[in-house]
């Protein structure tokens, strides 16, 4: 539970149909498993105790009295094991049958759910034997207990709040307005669903789509347990489709007709981050539910969820390219909208060969084809310089006479030593001087030859540069309008990519590819031998490090001590723990003392879920300190 981290699992069980005994047994296995397993949230599937299919047995007085001795023995058996579990049943209340959930732990029954939509057609025929639990509301006494029997039950766990489940049973889900939206506005994070849904072709993608769709509806995790091939298959089949979503995100499902556990880790933390981000998740009074307290140990979970260690790309070809054409698309309307409102046919780049430019360049070429101009219309300047290498500069020389851009050449270097001449900067002295006179006088032409031929200076620095500061203020850091801005430098590279492997001229992949494989660096310092010198890796670490490290803060609102965890899960085998450390420490001084440079941005188009705008996302004082982030990061302890 450590980090908001908890375990979870759903489970079918092999059921005897109206055998109590056998069910009750197979269920207190099933938790001696899960809490041997560190499971702290168990959930089984609709009327587990007795079978789904009993049909008009659920009549009988000893199915409905078993059925809560049952339950009893089920808490009884709880009481040394570390968990909650949530379990179905018929319950007789008051001469009244209903279908219910009965929550238990540490030998408690803590509460009783009822359903309460009773689907009564086609197969189903529940209304013939259960009342609809949505007016119930009592206290029973179960054994020697007396417990609460309510819809609205929200089930909080003392060691950790941001873990507070409801439940809800099979169709209470694929009605229009769920049981779990109200649950949710509530303050429920975890809805657990306890449900019997039979197999037809096609239902379980419908199934898939409807869970997943729920919890991103409802920002919350959905842990749905559903009833297995071994209830009755007398008129139809039940497949034990378990599935446990997250924030919209499958985290992990059965595969159908198998039995026992489907398990992952919910993060309670960042679903209540991700509520707090949006203001429009209005929460709802919460009188009319019944908050119900429990303990669970509060303990490290081990994590068996996937880790993405490249959040803003897309694992898959097909859905990466699907994002790449989008991203594409967006820059460049964005780019064609600024062009048509300032009636402008002219804009300007500077084409430096590397990856930012490369892209920058690309999108200026969507936006031209688009508003039917001529590519002579992207003036496109190379701008040779101390650092400049031969690679480099041929493929902006290349790439520009390819695409049928206006090619301008001006070198920096005369002007730049008049420049070092006039404010006494020993040129052989290759600091951070030496270093952003050559990005200002770049700006400078840019900006003046855009002046000159009444055009727009289009930027091109992304936006994994902007979180680290990685740009020359009022150099590179300026332009009039910034394609790229919002683009990680991970996605950068497959943009690029994905427009190599589109594109209809062969020439122009060629060099994108070459582009592709040249090092990232700003070419400030002189090469050496002819090969770049200056890595911009080698200064401030790995970008797919830094990318995670991003969204981990901007998006998820992760803690440093929670990044660094999961950066260890998500780069295991690639960078050990101290350069993990090393980098997220950078990551986090560069974030807090580069604000001053991200307030005062350009006008650019976002992309994705994580902007820097001053006027959108990032609302940020330039003067914060980040104090207690690296306060956290100093005390890991490396073994």
């Amino acid at each position: 539970m450590k980090d908001g981290f908890v375990k979870v699992a759903t489970v079918t069980c092999k059921v005897k149909v109206a055998d109590v005994e056998n069910n009750c047994k197979c269920i207190c296995d099933y938790m001696d498993e899960a809490a041997a397993q560190g499971i702290k949230v168990t959930v089984f599937p609709e009327l587990c105790i007795t079978g789904y299919t009993c049909q008009d047995l659920f009549f009988q007085d000893k199915i409905t009295e078993a059925s809560k001795e049952a339950l009893i023995a089920i808490a009884k058996h709880s009481i040394n094991l570390e968990g909650l579990f949530v379990v179905g049943l018929p319950l007789a209340i008051m001469g009244k049958l209903y279908n219910v959930a009965a929550v238990v732990n540490a030998g408690r029954i803590l509460g009783i759910v009822p359903k309460t939509y009773l689907p009564n057609y086609n197969e189903f025929y529940e209304a013939r034997h259960f009342y609809s639990g949505r007016n119930l509301d009592t206290v029973i006494t179960i054994g020697d207990e007396e417990v609460p029997v309510k819809c609205d039950l929200i089930f909080t766990c003392n060691q950790m709040e941001s873990l507070r489940i409801a439940i809800e049973l099979c169709e209470d889900l694929w009605v229009p307005n769920p049981p779990s939206v109200r649950h949710a506005l509530a303050g429920a994070t975890v809805i657990a669903n306890l449900s019997a849904s039979d197999e037809i072709t096609g239902k379980n993608r419908y199934r898939k789509e409807l869970v997943s769709g729920q919890s991103a509806r409802l920002v919350c995790a959905y842990l749905y347990a559903s009833a297995g091939a071994s209830e009755s298959t007398q008129d139809v089949v039940y497949s034990g489709h378990n599935i446990i979503a997250e924030n919209g995100k499958i985290l992990n499902e059965s595969k159908l007709f198998s039995t026992g556990f489907t398990i992952s880790e919910i993060d309670c933390k960042r679903l209540e981050a991700e509520r707090r981000r949006m203001t429009t998740y209005e929460f709802e009074e919460e009188g009319f539910y019944t908050v119900i307290p429990f303990d669970l140990k509060k303990e490290e979970t081990f994590l068996t969820r996937f880790i993405d260690p490249h959040p803003f790309v897309p694992a898959g070809k097909e859905d990466r390219d699907v994002r790449c054409e989008e991203i594409l698309s967006i820059q460049a309307m964005g780019l064609v909208k600024r062009l048509e409102h300032i009636g402008c046919k002219n804009a300007v780049i500077g084409v430096s060969g590397g990856l930012d430019s490369t892209l920058a360049l690309l999108v200026m070429i969507k936006a031209f084809d688009i508003l039917g101009l001529d590519h002579q219309g992207i003036i496109a300047v190379t701008m040779p310089g101390f650092g400049t290498t031969n690679r480099t500069y041929d493929n902006a020389v290349k790439m520009i006479k390819c695409i049928g851009a206006n090619f301008n050449e001006i070198s920096i270097v005369n002007a730049v030593n008049i420049h070092f001449e006039d404010i006494g900067q020993d040129p052989d002295k290759h600091d951070i001087t030496y270093e952003n006179c050559q990005a200002r006088e770049r700006t400078q032409i840019l900006m003046d030859v855009a002046n000159k031929v009444g055009g727009i200076v289009v930027g091109t620095g992304d936006l994994s540069e902007l979180v680290l500061g990685w740009a020359t203020y009022n150099g590179d850091h300026m332009s009039m309008y910034a394609v790229n801005t919002s683009v990680p430098k991970t996605l950068v590279k497959h943009l690029v990519r994905y427009y190599a492997d589109t594109t209809k001229d062969k020439e122009l992949a060629d060099i994108l590819y070459d582009v592709l494989d040249t090092p990232v660096s700003p070419e400030l310092l002189p090469p050496k031998d002819g090969v770049i010198s200056q890595i911009t890796e080698d200064f401030v670490g790995p970008y797919e490090l830094h990318d995670f490290f991003i969204y981990q803060t901007l998006r998820c609102e992760s803690t440093p001590l929670k990044i660094f965890r999961m950066a260890k899960l998500a780069f295991d085998g690639i960078y050990d723990s101290e350069t993990i450390l090393k980098w997220e420490k950078v990551f986090y001084k560069r974030f807090f003392s580069q604000q001053f440079k991200r307030s005062c941005l350009p006008d650019g188009p976002k992309v994705g879920s994580v902007a820097l705008s001053p006027r959108g996302d990032l609302r940020m004082p330039s003067d914060a300190c980040v104090n207690i982030w690296m306060k956290e990061l100093e005390e890991i302890e490396i073994y």
